[in-house]
């Protein structure tokens, strides 16, 4: 093997080197570049017998990721669950603000002040003052209805335009990911940028759905919804749309009722009830299904309409079943839209016509003047059926809508704290597998490092070989 066989050998491996240490070094300034997996450069050795004129020596080979598309799936498996149970905990925390329990405030605080009134109407029930805090409260008692609807409405608002945002999110994300896929598909299949692109892209759709990414034999990813619904193949995007409208089977019963939320694929089948994770799957779970169990929908009128209107009913009832001194037949107090159950809450309102003066107090069927004032006060803490609803009193009923949201908030922020660790693990072990070891690259830098020095003092000592071998030649 001559010199210049060595030199040129040599040479290559110089080449090999500087690949090894260029790929450690890209490492090194990618490591916290989202979606990054470590690259590494195969070296391979040439085959080396002089005879036929194989020179020996290093190559660079194939560079190498080391994704582990397992741990990738992993880890967009919790994320997905994480990001449905972090927008549980958001909009519920806004839903448990509009029920205040410490009855200071809102329906509980206007409950407490008309009983109170009923009970100092019936010590005095010829007062005119009295009467006319009967009237008051009466009032506060609506407008507290009307506004915790209000607010219910104005949340049901918030969650509708959330639920229109995330699908536009959702169909930005994939829309990233059909560019990429046209990239790789003309030619950059291996480019560690791209690939690092689509997978940060793919762990931030995975916040909002539930979905499965396929790699498909050209590099490009195919992405299903739910494992069934086609978003994304090749460059062909199938976009989600958002829409609001009433169920038709069965018919609506309450056919007045707000709208539900819809998502529909690209052909305008509702797939709204297979979604049911990520940050979508709990916003739809809020807008269809807890603030209805509120305010009520096409099938149900609603816990807060279903109070209103019941006491609203038994007051009505307790006071045109009274008569006044005069034997005048009582009036009823409270109106409200009685041919939408859904909006009972919103449009309670105290009668303007009614005055002080027709308040009946007197219950002729026991002969007692202070009768209808006295079974009004009772409704704070009835003894009769008829003054409950569902087994309860007013208030505890109010209690239990308020706890209802209590206790879910609760298991949803234990359900978060719970995936967080889940999530943790999960990028953990995707760490251990595909993530760069700044470590593990100092080691590779100074070992290759210190063999392309040593190449390089040998390519010395054969350049001097090589310069002596020519100054021994005859002139």
């Amino acid at each position: 093997m001559n010199l210049l066989s060595l030199l040129n050998t040599s040479a290559g491996t110089l080449a090999a080197y500087g690949s090894v240490l260029e790929t450690a070094q890209n490492n090194v300034s990618n490591a916290s570049t989202p979606g990054y997996a470590k690259q590494s450069m195969q070296l391979t050795a040439m085959p080396f017998d002089p005879s036929t004129g194989f020179q020996g020596g290093v190559r660079s080979g194939t560079l190498v990721s080391s994704r582990d598309e397992y741990a990738e799936q992993a880890v967009r498996q919790q994320n997905v669950s994480l990001g449905a149970q972090q927008q549980l905990v958001d909009s519920l925390t806004s839903l448990e603000s509009l029920f205040d329990i410490s009855g200071q405030q809102g329906i509980p605080k206007a409950l407490n002040d008309v009983f109170s009134a009923f009970s100092a109407w019936g010590a005095s029930p010829t007062n005119q003052a009295t009467r006319q805090t009967v009237l008051d409260s009466a009032t506060e008692v609506a407008q507290s209805f009307q506004q915790a609807a209000n607010g219910l409405a104005n949340q049901e608002h918030t969650a509708t335009q959330q639920v229109s945002q995330t699908v536009d999110q959702v169909n930005q994300l994939v829309g990233q990911l059909q560019q990429l896929n046209k990239i790789i598909m003309a030619g950059n299949r291996n480019d560690a940028g791209i690939d690092a692109q689509v997978n940060s892209t793919l762990q931030n759709l995975s916040q909002l759905v539930d979905f499965t990414a396929t790699k498909q034999d050209d590099g490009s990813v195919t992405v299903m919804l739910n494992g069934n619904q086609l978003l994304l193949t090749e460059d062909q995007q199938y976009k989600l749309s958002f829409t609001q409208s009433m169920p038709t089977s069965p018919p609506p019963t309450y056919p007045n009722a707000p709208p539900s939320a819809q998502v529909l694929t690209s052909d305008g089948t509702d797939i709204t009830s297979q979604i049911t994770n990520g940050q979508l799957g709990a916003l739809l779970n809020v807008r269809n299904q807890v603030l209805p169990s509120y305010i009520g929908d096409a099938y149900q009128p609603g816990d807060l309409n279903t109070m209103a209107k019941q006491f609203a009913d038994r007051v009505n009832q307790l006071l045109t079943s009274g008569q006044m001194s005069d034997g005048t037949a009582g009036v009823p107090l409270f109106t409200y839209d009685t041919s939408n159950d859904t909006a009972v809450a919103r449009t309670i309102a105290v009668d303007p016509n009614v005055t002080p003066d027709q308040l009946a107090a007197v219950d002729p069927a026991a002969n007692v003047s202070n009768g209808i004032p006295l079974a009004l006060s009772q409704l704070a803490s009835p003894a009769d059926p008829a003054d409950e609803i569902n087994g309860v009193s007013y208030s505890q009923f109010y209690g239990n809508l308020a706890g209802r949201v209590g206790s879910q908030l609760n298991d949803a922020t234990n359900q978060s704290q719970v995936q967080q660790s889940l999530v943790a693990q999960a990028e953990s072990l995707r760490q251990q597998t595909s993530g760069v070891s700044l470590d593990e690259e100092a080691t590779i830098l100074v070992e290759f490092q210190r063999a392309y020095q040593a190449t390089s003092k040998f390519i010395t000592v054969l350049d001097q070989l090589t310069q002596t071998t020519i100054d021994m030649l005859p002139t």
